[in-house]
This record gives structure tokens, C-alpha cells and sequence, in this order.
């Protein structure tokens, strides 16, 4: 591979800002404002920030079993259109991703398909705690337990299992906190009231805050128990926020993660988008939204991600309990954290720390997730500008249609290969398994 100069270019990392070019040599970083060798090739970015790019620690890409939905090819084009270059990927497919077989099996598909580069959770059943305690544990990035129902069929509500996998594993325990039995008494409340006419604007009242707090405050009693490493996903309630010690993610045994759409809708939005922002766990009050934003802000919540969960428009079109939870956010996930900057609530820093520094660390991502010396090239350039860019995801739709952002992503490198430039996809790279230091 020839060396690669990004020139003039607004680099941010480790909170600092540096003005001038980065060299890209085989794949990795070799350096800032080095001399450019002559064989280089040059992208002039004219200004416009260089970031390393987003590693996002919760996607839901539907292969194998809901290609209809979307696939790792797919997905991954959109979210390289969107500055991720890195993702770990959901286990609720078909076959669940239950086991070293099913997770291997989507290693070597994403090494056929994937522009991005991948991990995968394994995931937890109430009767594969074995599968658990025996994984090879260089091939997932965590274990994801759905201690609340969700898409597929993965509750683990026997309170033996949930003991054995918190007291057992070593590796990051990831949960989607929802208490089941809340839910369903809600639901059944809101059945009655409503009929079949359940109006999309109750979701956050069946999937609600007392549902998240139960489960949540369960998830971390569990792992002050056992000393567990566990990472909460999605949170959505400022309540939730009290679990949490605020700080640096390093040496943290318990940490958060919070979602681009829980920073940027809240339930005023139901009414315009009705089931666009249907998602579990739900959009929930301004006061909500606020309360996880000062979060990030205080370094309660460590990592911000996506849950991008595509699911087809006409899946979506359907009557409240019809229409399945899950938004397609992949693309448009950094666009939107760039309002949040572009408005004075957030700084770049912050979100370069929230979308690369803390998932590197967290999950110990070797040699990603920085502008370092000798590290991957996966980079993004980020621009001013609204963006036409068609939606990449095969469901060919996003919550955020109608919404101007004030920055777009210009360009994408993915192992120090150029993969996305200006709306177009380039061919002839794909991503790698991401490799941990653990």
C-alpha cells in the first residue's frame, strides 16, 4: 500500500487540536506534519476535522436470518457513509449467536462482506451458561443478556442463570435493562384503554422508566456482587443516571452507554414520527434527554453508540403492536452528535472521546480508536454542509429524514483504505476482525 497524506486537515484527539496532515503508510498512522514521501498520494480536506473513526458497540446488522431487513454488507456501507469504521454487532439473529459455531460462522461472513471492520457478542440464554464459560475468549467482544425482552427471543430472566453468568465470566457483560413482567402489565393496561388504536405517543409509558430502573438497578446490584464487568446499554431515564460514578472510563468495572436518538428525540417527537422512533428501550421525556446529556457531559455515561436496528418500511407502517421497535441510525449518527456541538451542548472532544477514545478503552481495542503513531488508519473526515446522500441501509429509510444537520461526513478511511468519499462508496477494502488486548 503507497503512503496517503490528509492535508490541512483539523485534527482532534486525546483533547487536543492540531492544525496540518496526517501520513498514512501500509494501513496504519505513521505520523502528524511528517514530510510526505514522493510516491504519496494527497486528500486536501480543506479545513475539516479529522477524527478517528466512531467504533460503535451496539449494531443489529440481521444476518443471518433477517436479510430482508438488511446485511452486513449493507449495513456496513451505511455506516462507513456515516464515520463508523469499527462496530460490535448484536446477537438476536437466526440462529442466535448462542455459541462458538454461530459466532464464528458471522466472523467469516463479515470477512466476506463487511466494508467495516467487526466484532460480535455472544449471547446469553437462560440454558447456555457452558457455552458462556467455555468460549474462546479472544472471538467475542462481550456477552450481550437481555435481562428485558426485545427483538428475538433471548430473555434471560432465570435469576440461577443470571448468578452464573455475573459470578463466572470475565468478559464485559452487556444488558438491555427492561423489567419484562412491568412491561406487560402496561401493555396490558394500555390494550384496554386504547383497544387496537394504541397511539405510538404510549410507548415510553409501556417500556417505562419504572420498567428500565427495575431491571438496571438489578444489572448493577449484580455486578457489585460479583465484581462483574458490566456495560449498560441504551440508557433513557435520569434516574438511571444515579447508578453510575461519574469519571474517565479507565479502571471503571461498571459502565454506560448512552444512544444518538436518546440525545436527540424526546417524546414531543412521537406525534410527528410516530413508529420512525418506535425503539426499545423507549424514547422517553425531555427531561430524560436532558438528564443523559448532562451525563456524557459529566462522564457518567462513557460511550455513546446507535442500537442501529433496521427494520423495512412496510414492517413499520403497521399499527402500533405491529410495528417492530428498532431504528436504522448507522449513517447518521455522528451528523447528529455534530448538531449537539454545532448548538454549544457538546464539544468535539467530548464526542471524539464518546465515539472512539472510550470504546477503544472500554472493550480494549487493540490499536484503534486514536490518532496515535502506529495505529490503524480509521479515520473520517467531518465537514459543514447539509448532505443528500441517498440512505445506504437496505431499508432505505432513517428517523432523521427531514432534519438538517449542519455537518457531513466528507470522507471515510477504514484501515487506511479510502472507503467513502462525498456520497460514494469505494470499492476494494474490506474491514478486519477487530483484536482485543485482554
Amino acid at each position: 500500500m503507497s503512503a496517503h497524506l490528509i492535508a490541512n486537515a483539523r485534527m482532534v484527539n486525546e483533547g487536543v487540536i492540531i492544525d496540518g496532515d496526517l501520513l498514512i503508510s501500509d494501513g496504519r498512522i505513521q505520523g502528524i506534519n511528517l514530510p510526505a514521501p514522493a510516491n504519496c498520494t494527497v486528500t486536501d480536506a480543506q479545513g475539516a476535522w479529522l477524527i478517528p473513526g466512531m467504533i460503535d458497540d451496539q449494531v443489529h446488522f440481521r444476518e443471518p436470518g433477517f436479510e430482508h431487513k438488511g446485511t452486513i454488507a449493507t449495513e456496513s456501507r451505511a455506516a462507513i457513509a456515516g464515520g463508523i469504521t469499527s462496530y460490535m454487532e448484536m446477537p438476536n439473529c437466526n440462529p442466535l449467536t448462542t455459541n462458538q459455531t454461530a459466532l464464528i460462522d458471522k466472523r467469516h461472513r463479515a470477512a466476506a462482506g463487511s466494508l467495516a471492520n467487526f466484532a460480535f457478542y455472544l449471547g446469553a440464554t437462560n440454558d447456555n451458561l457452558e457455552d458462556i464459560k467455555t468460549i474462546d475468549q479472544s472471538l467475542p467482544c462481550g456477552v450481550k443478556v437481555f435481562m428485558g425482552a426485545s427483538t428475538g427471543n433471548m430473555l434471560v430472566d432465570n435469576p440461577a442463570t443470571l448468578e452464573g453468568i455475573f459470578s463466572s465470566t470475565p468478559l464485559i457483560i452487556a444488558t438491555h435493562c427492561e423489567d419484562t413482567p412491568t412491561i406487560l402489565a402496561n401493555e396490558k393496561a394500555a390494550t384496554e384503554r386504547f383497544g387496537e388504536a394504541i397511539p405510538f405517543s404510549e410507548h415510553p409509558n409501556i417500556r417505562s422508566a419504572e420498567a428500565c430502573w427495575k431491571s438496571s438497578s438489578m444489572a448493577v446490584g449484580l455486578a457489585r456482587k460479583y465484581g462483574s464487568r458490566l456495560h449498560v446499554l441504551h440508557l433513557t431515564t435520569a434516574r438511571e443516571m444515579e447508578l453510575f460514578t461519574p469519571g474517565p472510563v479507565t479502571g471503571k468495572r461498571i459502565t454506560a452507554e448512552a444512544c444518538v436518538h436518546h440525545l436527540f428525540f424526546d417524546d414531543t417527537w412521537y406525534e410527528v414520527k410516530g413508529s420512525a422512533i418506535k425503539c426499545n428501550p423507549a424514547i422517553k421525556t425531555s427531561e430524560d434527554r436532558q438528564a443523559i446529556m448532562r451525563a456524557v457531559i459529566e462522564d457518567r455515561i462513557d460511550v455513546i453508540a446507535t442500537d442501529h436496528a433496521p427494520h423495512t418500511s412496510e414492517e413499520k407502517s403497521r399499527p402500533y403492536t405491529g410495528a417492530p421497535a428498532g431504528l436504522p441510525l448507522v449513517q447518521h449518527a455522528l451528523p447528529s452528535l455534530f448538531e449537539h456541538i454545532h448548538n454549544g451542548v457538546l464539544t468535539i472532544e467530548q464526542v471524539v472521546n464518546k465515539t472512539a477514545h472510550a470504546p477503544a478503552q472500554l472493550f480494549s481495542v487493540r490499536d484503534r480508536g486514536y490518532l496515535r503513531e502506529g495505529y490503524w488508519a480509521d479515520l473520517v473526515l467531518v465537514e459543514r454542509g447539509a448532505d443528500s446522500t441517498p440512505v445506504f441501509s437496505k431499508c432505505g429509510w432513517s428517523p432523521f429524514e427531514g432534519i438538517a444537520f449542519s455537518h457531513r461526513i466528507k470522507a471515510t478511511w477504514v484501515n487506511g483504505n479510502k472507503v467513502y468519499e462525498s456520497g460514494r462508496i469505494l470499492p476494494g477494502a474490506m474491514g478486519i476482525a477487530l483484536e482485543f488486548d485482554r
